[in-house]
């Protein structure tokens, strides 16, 4: 298997709405961004599936190593091995990747956040530094085109937690801010429990407010000359923005379920900007 089936296979495997942006764009951006996607998963799987965190600071600090290697020219693992080729035609620098297995290190670290500044830090490194990295390799001709991305990667990610808040309490964690929880009076004890209520509800109805205002606030954001090459990331953000709509017209049963949009309906999202140039 050569590396650039290998990153494909793992980027088709986890099924994410990423996936659907990449069908779009030509075929060297889309190589970048599926290899980029592919680290990026690697590193998250390690904390996801490794039960052991001593094991899994072990693989990071692995993982560390690679990059610092790749980045001298002596990548190993198959993923570096198809991104390192696409690094210097869309500026992906080394504190990049550094920084996304800095925030994965931060799960075994914490598993609690006492207020949004504090989640905010770790939304930035996982998924600010991914919109960065993503919209160079998009086509970026813009500095401000870099805030954008941040903010949505930050929207991204709000949304993730509030569609994984059962999954993640399955793993003892809860991303939920505690001072949050202490204004709508929600005890960590019921969301570990999985325990539904009507002020669960308004908890959640306050973080679903929260990242549409961001989407809002990245599309504000994003330069006209940047519009057209930054199609994927408004792809993701109708998909994204779908999602959050449906979890919030299902009453945000997400303690024991993971709620998500079809293949064929995702698909169809991003072909709407695609074709529309619209969300």
């Amino acid at each position: 298997m050569t590396p650039q089936d290998y990153v494909q296979q793992k980027a088709a495997a986890s099924g994410s709405s990423f996936y659907y942006a990449f069908l779009f764009l030509p075929r060297p951006r889309r190589a970048a961004i599926t290899a980029f996607y592919a680290f990026c998963r690697e590193v998250d799987d390690v904390v996801d599936e490794v039960s052991d965190p001593g094991v899994a600071r072990t693989k990071l600090a692995w993982w560390r190593s690679e990059v610092a290697k790749s980045f001298r020219g002596q990548p190993e693992h198959p993923v570096m091995r198809a991104l390192m080729p696409c690094a210097p035609d869309y500026g992906i620098e080394e504190r990049q990747l550094q920084a996304v297995i800095e925030g994965c290190e931060m799960d075994l670290q914490q598993t609690r956040y006492l207020d949004f500044p504090g989640l905010e830090r770790y939304c930035h490194l996982v998924a600010g530094i991914v919109g960065e990295v993503a919209a160079r390799i998009f086509g970026q001709s813009q500095p401000q085109t870099t805030e954008y991305a941040h903010k949505l990667g930050l929207a991204f990610q709000l949304t993730n937690i509030i569609r994984d808040v059962g999954e993640d309490a399955m793993r003892g964690r809860i991303y939920l801010p505690v001072n949050e929880l202490q204004q709508f009076d929600v005890k960590s004890q019921e969301i570990l429990e999985r325990r539904y209520s009507d002020r669960f509800t308004a908890l959640m109805k306050f973080q679903a407010d929260r990242a549409r205002r961001y989407y809002d606030e990245a599309l504000a954001l994003l330069p006209p000359e940047d519009r057209r090459a930054q199609k994927p990331g408004l792809m993701m953000a109708s998909i994204y923005r779908t999602l959050l709509d449906e979890i919030e017209r299902d009453g945000f049963q997400v303690l024991h379920q993971r709620v998500s949009l079809t293949p064929v309906r995702k698909f169809w999202l991003a072909w709407k900007v695609q074709a529309l140039g619209r969300l």
